[in-house]
């Protein structure tokens, strides 16, 4: 491999500052009331060092999501290599899942621009990818070889979703109606039911 040149070097530390610093300031004011300027301010660069790396915020928080779903899909690999059922499967999505409500900074910051990037199409696009979820085409080859019934694993991976994100709701408004162990025995007795043909 060709060694980087101190050029390339000091591009890549600058890039990685300003990610911290958007980060930092993405969990402390949000997603929307973060401004570019204050993201150099706090990483000591002038503004025009941002957009060398990104063409928007847009873009960085798109960076810092792949970044951070590949950390936690890195550990969920880990943990389905050992899987021997579909219980199994679902206990370590679910380990998975679980990983992510507890950095609730992260949560808050992930389903505001949730939001924000469902009223931009091209955005709404990227977020359906699996390099930025557990997308229902993931979710599709890692329950497919166990489901038994023909529902559609696509479907099964949707409403895994819908029930995990309707929780990360739930838990950052601090209703208390439903508990982290509420939402895993659910969202582990709807996949199992519809991909084994156990409903009732």
């Amino acid at each position: 491999m060709r060694k980087m040149t101190k050029q390339q070097e000091k591009s890549l530390q600058t890039q990685q500052e300003l990610l911290d610093s958007a980060k930092k300031l993405f969990a402390r004011k949000g997603f929307v009331a973060t401004t570019v300027s204050e993201i150099t301010a706090e990483a000591g660069y002038a503004k025009g060092s941002f957009y060398r790396h990104w063409a928007s915020k847009d873009e960085i928080m798109l960076k810092i999501i792949a970044d951070k779903m590949q950390s936690y899909r890195s550990m969920r690999n880990m943990a389905l290599r050992d899987a021997r059922s579909l219980s199994e499967v679902m206990d370590h999505i679910l380990n998975f899942l679980e990983s992510m409500i507890d950095d609730r900074n992260w949560c808050s910051v992930f389903l505001e621009f949730t939001i924000h990037a469902s009223r931009n199409e091209e955005l709404r696009g990227f977020l359906n990818q699996s390099l930025y979820r557990l997308s229902d085409d993931i979710f599709e080859d890692i329950v497919g070889p166990y489901i038994q019934s023909g529902f559609p694993a696509k479907k099964i991976g949707a409403l895994n979703t819908a029930l995990f994100e309707g929780f990360l709701i739930h838990s950052l408004l601090g209703t208390g109606t439903i508990d982290r162990e509420d939402f895993r025995q659910a969202a582990k007795t709807l996949a199992l039911a519809n991909a084994l043909g156990n409903q009732s």
